[in-house]
Parts: structure tokens; C-alpha cells; sequence
């Protein structure tokens, strides 16, 4: 039992680290895809643009509009939701937050949705051909490989968010108490 609470909490941790890690990289890296440029001091500019030619990333930079979308989903919906979440897993994993269970499980299902076009599009888009990438984009099976090891962290962790979530006996509903 206690290897179990042990597990629970290293799974606590990690949920925590997740969330708290996700803060920077949607403020300094995703939204400068989809912000106007002068936000940003030049330095994160230049180091966003050398990532993006360095590795190829089409989606950060040339972000088509179905991934601005999704962008505008981070900014307004899960960047204030990530503060409350790594409060929660690093501070009161086992102290009568049981409600953070339902907007966990919306974040995990909307997160793991959002992941489906993203891979898909680094599997099987030819990017030599797609006008909306002006050609820029992975041109290797190796280079594909790599933006796909980057993204799936954001599929799977929400997995192992949603798995925590529905099967941990802390955050289940109990019982309806019986009639007197």
C-alpha cells in the first residue's frame, strides 16, 4: 500500500512539473507563433526563429490557421488553467482538492484532440507541396521523427493525467450515502 501512495505522489509530482514547465514554454516558445512580434524582446525573437529554421518547425513558424486556433485555446483557456494544477499536485496532492478532477480531465481530452492534427500533420504532410508552408518543414524521416518526439510529450502526458484522474481511488466519487 505504501509503494502505491508512494507512486501516487511521484505521479503527483510529475503532473506538477508539467504544468509548472508548460508556463515559460507557452509564454516565451508557442504563442510567439501566434502574438504580434514586438511583445517579445529581440533576444526571444531571435532564439524562436533559430529554433524554428534549425529544426524546421512549420507549425511555429508558418502556423497555419487551424494551428493559431489552437494557439488562441492556450492563451485563453489553459495558460491561467496550468497555475491552478501545479498549485494543486505540488502543494495539496491529498488535501480535499478532489474537484480539480473534472478540469484535469477536460484539459487531458482537449489537449490529446489538439495533438491529433499536430502529429498527423509532421506524419504525413508533404511539406514541398503544401502552399500554406511555403515549403519549409521537415524533409528527413529523421527530422519528422524529432518534431514527433517533441509533440507526443503533450499527448502523452494528458494521457497519464486522464488515467490518474479516473483511476485513482482518491479521486473517485463516493458512495451515495444510504437512505435512513
Amino acid at each position: 500500500m505504501m509503494g502505491s501512495l508512494g507512486a501516487r505522489h511521484g505521479l503527483g509530482w510529475l503532473m506538477g512539473l508539467y504544468f509548472l514547465s508548460h508556463v515559460p514554454i507557452t509564454l516565451l516558445v508557442d504563442l510567439q507563433a501566434g502574438l504580434p512580434r514586438d511583445l517579445y524582446p529581440v533576444e526571444l525573437r531571435n532564439l524562436w526563429q533559430c529554433y524554428t529554421e534549425e529544426f524546421k518547425d512549420p507549425l511555429l513558424h508558418n502556423p497555419p490557421v487551424w494551428f493559431k486556433s489552437f494557439l488562441f485555446c492556450e492563451l485563453v483557456f489553459q495558460l491561467p488553467f496550468f497555475l491552478i494544477p501545479t498549485y494543486v499536485f505540488f502543494n495539496v496532492v491529498h488535501g480535499g482538492c478532489r474537484w480539480i478532477c473534472t478540469p484535469a480531465i477536460i484539459y487531458s481530452v482537449h489537449t490529446m484532440t489538439t495533438l491529433i492534427p499536430i502529429l498527423s500533420t509532421f506524419l504525413l504532410q508533404d511539406f514541398s507541396k503544401a502552399s500554406c508552408f511555403r515549403g519549409q518543414g521537415p524533409k528527413t524521416f529523421h527530422e519528422r521523427l524529432f518534431h514527433i518526439s517533441v509533440y507526443i510529450t503533450y499527448f502523452l502526458i494528458p494521457i497519464i493525467i486522464l488515467l490518474f484522474m479516473l483511476w485513482n481511488p482518491y479521486y473517485k466519487s463516493e458512495e451515495k450515502r444510504k437512505k435512513k
